[in-house]
């Protein structure tokens, strides 16, 4: 018995199950202590934003001022005359869970609530400029009632200086805000000002998972830019709070959720700044900027335009692309986190996104997804079937090499090698395929993170959420026992698909493994693991215990063909 190999896979899967419990998504918890402003961090030395007031003074004027609703078939909301403020919106197809009375998803709300998150639209004063500027105290007037996709609204505001702002939004059929500022100025004296646009959340948001990135991100000169909450803190020390910043011609910049992006963008070909910052404070202050590279110059009795997009709203696929080619805003599908090998995540999302289109459920769509890439692979997966098929052959004659050159390990390789080149067959023949499957893989486990279409979606049976884990628990008897054996370890959760994960790992095991190389302890060992894998995986979302299943089968089919029809040898079997 090997105790050093026995004690090295325990201390492997314990650490298999910690870092397991330690990278999955945590839920997401509210913020039980009262919000209040931190003053708002620079986005540029050059182009610094307007500084935020307390929480207390600007949620006590916006009991006052008038709010202007904000409907369109997918969001609902208001925009705040007091700051010209986009502060409450909520997306009216999407709920915040499975019940009926549940209530819709909010993406943005206003100074004072458990979660502030809203985007601020304005001018700051270029160097040598002094001019007074409207900030988030300014009362705005319009004449507007309504903000519809059928009707922009209009604001206005003068600063008793001789300049008069005025600010126009529209709202297209889904998220998209188009924002154009003017300025003129009657002043006397030419102006120098710096439009700008960010998007601020004033609150300890929670850190995402290593799946899917949730925090700041950027696409600047055709360079994606993202960084956690967590960086952004220790970067607060750093001038104007700035922890990132980064200057290019067209871009966007915003803070994405898992499912959701809130995001700025100027007009298509202009010369931007951007930064990432944090401001210290109870709890503090997350800055998502982005201005003009250049002061805008104001001649006496001339005026400027500035025009800019805010995107609010759900990270669906098609319509980021649609945003990106209609409005030229560069790469705003990346606010979806399609990892490494995006060239690979992006076809398969959107077949699994046109599969689900077709067949109208979405584990349907996952299991035929996985069924046409076993297909593709099919190639891949019998060479290297068949080599290790050959090598497991060889592997008698190998045993004998190396016990009859043990103490001469220079002749033992260069026998064992002259074995393979006679009987032809390459140790990495094997690895290849496999090698080449795996990223593919990769990217379907991806998907199943990042695919708005999982979320809320339904399966058969007692699978109402597939973005969530079998809500069934042996331990319990399927909720027939009164308690929650979750409550003492999160382990203690053994669900109907992770059970069935688990039967399919073991028949895979018995078709697949050999015990030829492995000692009694040794082959023990690995008979648990698929009961490992119940307790390991039944936590995960639904919609992954089910593509792991069906993966399993498929393969223990696939292998059960491919043995057929080469007349493969049948591995040895455990007893």
């Amino acid at each position: 018995m090997d105790i050093k190999r026995i004690i090295a896979a325990t201390l492997l899967s314990a650490l298999i199950l910690i870092g397991f419990d330690y990278f999955m998504p945590k839920p997401h918890q509210d913020d039980p202590h009262p919000v209040t402003y931190a003053p708002a961090a620079q986005v540029q030395n050059s182009a610094p934003t307007t500084a935020a007031p307390p929480a207390e003074a600007a949620a006590e004027t916006q009991a006052t001022a008038r709010r202007i609703p904000v409907t369109g078939p997918d969001v609902q909301g208001s925009l705040n005359l007091k700051g010209a403020v986009l502060d409450d919106l909520i997306l009216t197809k999407y709920r915040e869970t499975l019940a009926k009375d549940s209530p819709l998803v909010r993406l943005l709300d206003k100074a004072g609530s458990a979660h502030p998150t809203f985007v601020v639209i304005g001018w700051t004063n270029a160097p040598g400029s002094s001019a007074r500027l409207p900030d988030l105290n300014t009362v705005w007037e319009s004449s507007d009632e309504t903000l519809t996709p059928d009707h922009p609204v209009t604001l206005h505001w003068d600063n008793g200086q001789g300049l008069v702002f005025s600010i126009q939004i529209s709202l297209d059929e889904h998220y998209m805000f188009a924002v154009s500022q003017t300025v003129e100025n009657h002043s006397g004296q030419p102006v120098a000002l710096v439009p700008f646009e960010r998007v601020q959340r004033d609150y300890d948001a929670p850190e995402g998972a290593f799946t899917a990135h949730e925090g700041p991100i950027a696409v600047i000169g055709g360079r994606m830019q993202d960084e956690s909450y967590k960086n952004l803190r220790k970067g607060a020390d750093h001038p104007d709070h700035v922890s990132w910043s980064s200057t290019g011609t067209n871009g966007w910049d915003g803070i994405s959720d898992k499912f959701w992006l809130t995001a700025v963008a100027p007009a298509d070909g202009t010369p931007v700044a951007a930064s990432f910052a944090y401001v210290p404070g109870t709890p503090g202050s997350y800055q998502v900027g982005m201005s003009t590279q250049n002061a805008q110059q104001i001649m006496p009795n001339g005026s400027i335009t500035e025009k800019s997009h805010v995107f609010a709203g759900a990270k669906v696929v098609s319509l980021l692309q649609g945003y990106s080619k209609q409005l030229g805003i560069p790469d705003l599908d990346k606010a979806i986190d399609f990892g490494w090998f995006s060239f690979l995540t992006r076809p398969l999302l959107t077949l699994l996104h046109w599969l689900y289109l077709h067949l109208g459920n979405f584990g349907l769509a996952l299991m035929a997804l996985t069924l046409i890439v076993k297909i593709v692979l099919f190639p891949l997966a019998s060479k290297a079937a068949q080599s290790s098929a050959r090598m497991r052959l060889l592997a008698p004659k190998v045993k004998e090499i190396r016990e009859k050159n043990k103490d001469d390990p220079m002749a033992m390789n260069q026998k064992v090698m002259a074995l393979y080149r006679e009987e032809k067959v390459s140790p990495a023949s094997g690895c290849l395929p496999m090698l080449i499957q795996a990223p593919i893989f990769f990217c379907l486990y991806k998907i199943l993170n990042i695919s708005i279409d999982a979320r809320h979606a339904p399966f058969f049976g007692w699978i109402h959420d597939l973005s969530m884990p079998d809500p069934t628990n042996v331990f319990n008897l399927f909720g027939l026992l009164p308690f929650d054996p979750t409550h003492y370890s999160s382990f203690l959760h053994v669900s109907i698909w992770g059970t069935a994960l688990g039967l399919t790992f073991w028949l895979l095991q018995r078709q697949t493994s050999s015990t030829a190389s492995l000692d009694p302890a040794q082959a023990r060992m690995m008979q648990f693991m698929p009961l490992v894998y119940v307790f390991f995986m039944s936590g995960f979302p639904a919609s992954l215990l089910v593509y792991y299943t069906w993966n399993n089968l498929l393969t223990v089919a696939q292998q059960m063909f491919i043995q057929r029809r080469t007349g493969l040898p049948v591995p040895v079997s455990r007893t």
